[in-house]
């Protein structure tokens, strides 16, 4: 049975850096026309999107596969055990030199690698995830004053329930013509290391491109570069502008960062 759309949106496990909770009210009324359908995020990130709008059914793909690993758990019933919680910088380097001796031990896949990586994420600084070029996680603590960790993650069980997981480069979904595609690409700044690899401007291009071909509704989002902009408008994509709230910044600016939101087949 589809989710009713007054249900209470449930909030998003994991801290997100960039995450998109603030877009959600602006892409409902979007969405309340669209719920036959199935929700395709390809970088589905900090889940706040899919989340918010609440879908019967969705396909969620990263190519974090430390992420996708949480979310499978979770979507399990994840109940965390045995792993401290302790929002202390010892605890913080210890739970991270585990999770990477897990990483090297080819048991990224596991119960215990996803409440390190749920640890990890809430104790790290800004909700970063960061990996270095031999793939290890490499985010400082964070210093929050209090933090809220949750253990038993059995509310999210059902709301996961028909959403279907992958990891992999977005071009491997395999979309359906009607499916509705909301895609947030790493954005076009400096920093794009959110999984090993990066993302280039290279992938930018793809990720336009791929869903300029899509046949049905797509809602793409990045910051409003120049490049981004002519890139978006020259494949056909109409385009609008968001403020979005500035949460990160090196300079400690927090003004707005201006947004755009493409969209075809709306």
């Amino acid at each position: 049975m589809p989710i009713a759309q007054d249900v209470e949106p449930l909030s998003p496990p994991l801290k997100w850096a960039g995450g998109k909770r603030w877009q959600v009210p602006h892409l409902r009324p979007i969405w309340a026309d669209q719920g036959h359908r199935r929700l395709v995020e390809p970088f589905c990130g900090g889940l706040a999107v899919t989340l918010g709008l609440n879908p019967d059914r969705a396909l969620l793909n990263d190519v974090n596969p430390h992420l996708i690993n949480f979310y499978r758990w979770v979507r399990k019933g994840l109940r965390v055990n045995g792993v401290p919680f302790e929002n202390q910088e010892a605890t913080y380097y210890a739970h991270r030199v585990r999770f990477n001796a897990l990483l090297h031990a080819g048991k990224a896949h596991t119960q215990e690698a996803a409440s390190l990586f749920y640890f990890l994420n809430r104790t790290g600084y800004n909700g970063l995830c960061r990996f270095n070029s031999r793939g290890e996680f490499n985010v400082p603590f964070g210093r929050y004053k209090t933090i809220n960790y949750a253990r038993d993650f059995r509310e999210y069980r059902s709301r996961l329930a028909d959403w279907e997981f992958t990891v992999g480069d977005f071009e491997a979904i395999e979309l359906r013509p009607d499916d509705f595609v909301y895609a947030d690409p790493p954005y076009d700044v400096d920093f794009t290391a959110y999984s090993r690899g990066g993302f280039s401007w290279d992938d930018q291009e793809r990720t336009a491109r791929w869903l300029s071909r899509h046949a049905g509704p797509v809602i793409l989002v990045n910051q409003a570069t120049p490049r981004i902009e002519a890139l978006y408008r020259g494949l056909g994509y109409r385009i609008a502008h968001l403020d979005a709230p500035r949460r990160i910044s090196c300079t400690g600016d927090r003004s707005p960062a201006r947004e755009v939101m493409a969209t075809r087949n709306l």
